[in-house]
């Protein structure tokens, strides 16, 4: 399952690193490639090669979806040098130093292999015209440019048969670029139904935000049964399907779904995960939601996981050394908190984020919780809004599920499981009243702690704190 949902890339002159939507966070994954030629070596000035690295373990291709700079421009740190799109997020390619572009490699709107390089960089150059008139000629060993992977068959493909197959995906290639002459927006989910279904992207009306096709424009797309043939044959690849065998069935999976099981695989082996559960009496916090919605129209009413959210980043302001993160020789505690929530199931399976819940009223985190899990639904959500937060909340109770022990989402420290809302029998605690028992709603929390940031002791504090906010609801308020 993916949890968090857009990191921003940066890299270096030595190494690449990928890190997380926080500019303050990174996380140690793989590096991307680099290669570098010098004077001495060539015609060309001291440049570097930067190639396409592995956003995850997984990552096997990636998409240039547009660059923010072309030949010549230079750029200082921080400068978001292009859009790199995967199946599920679109991350920015961010400067660590400043630099010059001497030559683009890969245009935008190619899908390359990790590793394929894509950039041409010097220190700095005082004419840059002629810089890039330099490197005009300059092609990467290893294939970098685009123009030189179809000059490599032409000459191997004397045959009537081979040249048909290089002409044929060619002339759909040329058509919508003639059209619009711009490349297709699409969000990630929009991309991968598209795949599946056997439909040309960009021949799907867009609905969404700036001209952008998402996830329900692709749904609704019927085209013309010879259009979606020819389309499906000459451009696309079949959808996998499941294989039928002796007894079983292999389904096929996703580079998305095997991305995401890397992850958690990772995050499940290298994080000393510990778990603590409560039982929360939720009487008091159901009444004053009840008085709340009286207030409200019926298509704004808050629920019952929007308190809980509040409570949430409330119980970090009382025990704030739960809201932090690992970072092999030092703990960083956050200053606010940003949840992720989990929406979705399978490969529609998004965590969007809620930035500063602990400042924000009951209303407006309703009214952003109910916006985000729309557009996560339909791939509407902007790169911004995927971002790994500083706390996880994944709510089971629609399913029936009295408890869960989820995997920490790392860099975060915790991910807080909630079950589902049951009547139990309790002990009546009046003095007064004849009735020894007494019937109750009662929701059970799940807290799973990484051990290397969150004692045992701590993430009990932090779980009675919550407890307390959500039994008496009225103290969230204070």
């Amino acid at each position: 399952r993916r949890t968090s949902s857009i990191h921003m890339f940066r890299f270096r002159r030595a190494l690449c690193q990928v890190r997380t939507a926080s500019a303050s966070r990174t996380l140690p994954q793989a590096h991307g490639p680099r290669y570098q030629l010098g004077a001495s070596f060539s015609s060309f000035p001291d440049h570097e090669v930067m190639g396409l690295p592995a956003l995850s373990p997984t990552m096997e291709a990636g998409t240039i979806g547009a660059w923010n700079v072309k030949e010549g421009d230079s750029f200082e740190a921080g400068t978001v040098i292009a859009e790199i799109e995967t199946d599920k997020a679109t991350m920015g390619f961010e400067a660590q130093d400043p630099g010059v572009v001497a030559k683009i490699l890969v245009q935008s709107g190619t899908e390359i292999s990790v590793g394929t390089p894509i950039l041409v960089v010097v220190d700095d150059a005082d004419d840059a015209a002629a810089l890039v008139a330099q490197f005009s000629s300059f092609e990467a060993s290893g294939g970098a440019s685009p123009a030189t992977a179809p000059a490599a068959p032409a000459p191997a493909a004397p045959a009537p048969a081979p040249a048909a197959l290089v002409v044929t995906p060619a002339a759909p290639a040329a058509t919508p670029a003639s059209g619009s002459g711009d490349r297709v927006f699409a969000s990630p989910l929009a991309r991968t139904m598209a795949r599946e279904k056997g439909f040309d992207v960009s021949q799907i009306p867009p609905t969404g935000p700036k001209n952008r096709v998402v996830a329900a424009d692709v749904a609704g797309y019927t085209p013309a049964a010879a259009s979606a043939a020819a389309t499906a044959s000459a451009t696309l690849p079949e959808a996998p399907t499941p294989t039928l065998g002796d007894g079983f069935t292999d389904l096929p999976v996703s580079e998305a779904s095997r991305e995401v099981a890397a992850r958690m695989t990772l995050a499940k082996q290298q994080i000393p995960h510990y778990y603590l559960t409560v039982d929360i009496e939720l009487g008091s916090l159901l009444a004053t939601r009840a008085r709340l919605n009286e207030l409200l129209p019926e298509e704004e009413a808050l629920t019952v996981n929007d308190l809980m959210v509040k409570a949430a980043a409330l119980a970090m302001k009382s025990v704030p050394d739960v809201n932090a993160s690992w970072m092999e020789n030092f703990v960083r505690v956050y200053n606010r908190c940003d949840i992720n929530f989990l929406v979705g199931v399978g490969d529609g399976l998004a965590a969007p984020v809620i930035k500063d819940v602990g400042s924000k009223g009951l209303k407006t985190i309703s009214d952003e919780i109910r916006f985000a899990a729309n557009g996560a639904m339909e791939g509407t959500l902007a790169q911004d809004e995927y971002k790994c937060g500083t706390f996880t909340m994944v709510n089971l109770g629609m399913y029936g599920v009295k408890s869960a022990s989820p995997i920490v989402t790392a860099p975060q420290a915790a991910v807080l499981a909630l079950g589902t809302i049951e009547e139990r029998v309790l002990p009546n605690d009046d003095p007064e009243s004849e009735v020894i028992y007494r019937l109750a709603p009662v929701l059970t929390a799940t807290c799973s702690f990484d051990h290397r940031v969150v004692d045992g002791a701590v993430g009990a504090q932090w779980l009675a704190a919550f407890k307390k906010l959500v039994e008496n609801p009225m103290s969230m308020l204070l």
